[in-house]
């Protein structure tokens, strides 16, 4: 008979455990203490282990769990890979404070708090998801019954809020918070100072150097004004950044997503990924995380790959498929996460996209594990946002990410 490797263990058990060589991160200095992990008790054939980006680990909605612990929970008690997995993000998504998926997520141009998801089911070959959906403030919800229910991969926009009014899901009129649109409003009064005017500054006769303090007469005088009021796009990001600049806004919240990919004991990987998308975007903008192979993808007999960031670039070389398919082919999960870095680094050739050094000017991010459990977090530059979230038997923690770049991608 097969040799059976039962395995009962807790935190406390497993604390001087050997931790593979390939694992690239590293214990950020200063943390808290690692709470203690559930007890495992099944027949394992990997070394179970999530990872994500932040938001996964630091917030909690008031709860006394994290989305990653949620989710490490479940798998290790036995649950549904994805249905512990979904229900650990729900945890960001509905808690206010998260400003960057879910319930209070960024809103578009218009003030509208548009999101999208998408999950990956490796052991069943699923996926659902849903792009530019509005009133629902668990989209990923949403995009698993989409994997459960229907013979499609994707729905968007109004048909996707119907089909979750179908299904029993509560739709919102809106899903803005006063942060939230308060944030909105500061974005707009920043892309187009000529019509929105802060009215303390008003009264207190700041004019933020500008001549004239009419609204019908200011006009600007500053090249860089000129420069985001050159075109719609190059506007919006400029005003974004300047309010990451101002600690309006957290980075890991202007670019709002999270990814949270798994591997169970048994050896099978899920994944899902949800998010408003990036800050003040152009309406009905869907960026790479629904799509599969682009923002997240799973292979049940590989790895999976989610991330965060510059959605564009993943779409244009669907980035997450790249690096699962480098790993099929042998590569660690860090070899194949710098490989897909170096990927878009020379598909990235428009001038208002480099920086000063001819690099790309925005980050991104991937969160990467194989079948034997083995991962790694890598980043573009790994500068601002810098760390990532990962929970295996020894709780939960972040490790820092690992950058193909030094220094800032504006710099």
């Amino acid at each position: 008979m097969e040799r059976r490797d039962f395995v009962k263990a807790t935190a406390a058990g497993l604390a001087g455990a050997a931790v593979p060589a390939s694992l690239e991160g590293a214990a950020v200095p200063g943390a808290a203490p690692r709470p203690r992990a559930p007890e495992v008790l099944m027949r394992r054939l990997a070394k179970p282990v999530l990872v994500s980006d932040v938001s996964s680990i630091r917030h909690k909605n008031g709860g006394p769990e994290s989305a990653i612990e949620r989710a490490f929970r479940g798998i290790v008690e036995g649950e549904d890979m994805l249905d512990a997995m979904v229900a650990g993000v729900n945890i960001p998504e509905l808690d206010p404070a998260e400003g960057g998926i879910g319930y209070g997520g960024t809103p578009n141009a218009y003030g509208v708090v548009e999101l999208d998801s998408c999950c990956m089911h490796g052991p069943r070959k699923w996926a659902g998801g849903v792009a530019g959906i509005t009133g629902v403030r668990t989209p990923s919800l949403v995009a698993k019954a989409v994997a459960e229910r229907t013979d499609h991969h994707l729905l968007v926009g109004r048909g996707a809020q119907e089909f979750a009014r179908d299904i029993g899901m509560t739709i919102e009129d809106d899903l803005n918070t006063p942060r939230s649109r308060a944030r909105w409003l500061e974005w707009r009064k920043r892309i187009d100072p000529t019509h929105w005017l802060d009215p303390k500054e008003r009264l207190e006769g700041i004019d933020r150097g500008r001549i004239e303090t009419d609204p019908d007469r200011i006009r600007l005088d500053r090249q860089e004004m000129a420069e985001r009021l050159d075109g719609f796009a190059r506007a919006s990001l400029a005003a974004g950044f300047s309010m990451v600049d101002d600690g309006l806004i957290p980075e890991h919240e202007f670019w709002g997503t999270t990814s949270l990919e798994a591997v169970s004991p048994a050896g099978d990987i899920c994944g899902v990924t949800t998010t408003s998308g990036t800050a003040f975007k152009i309406p009905g903008r869907a960026g790479d995380s629904p799509i599969l192979g682009a923002g997240q993808y799973v292979d049940n007999d590989v790895g999976a790959a989610g991330s965060t960031g510059r959605g564009e670039a993943n779409l244009y070389n669907l980035t997450c498929f790249l690096i699962v398919e480098n790993m099929r082919r042998g590569m660690a999960p860090k070899d194949a996460g710098l490989e897909a870095l170096r990927r878009i680094q020379a598909n990235t050739i428009e001038p208002r996209l480099l920086n000063s050094r001819g690099l790309p000017k925005f980050d991104i991010r991937f969160f990467i594990l194989n079948k034997k459990g083995e991962y790694a977090g890598l980043a573009m530059y790994g500068q601002g946002e810098s760390t990532f979230a990962v929970c295996d038997e020894n709780g939960a923690r972040e490790e820092l990410l690992v950058g193909l770049f030094e220094g800032s991608p504006r710099g």
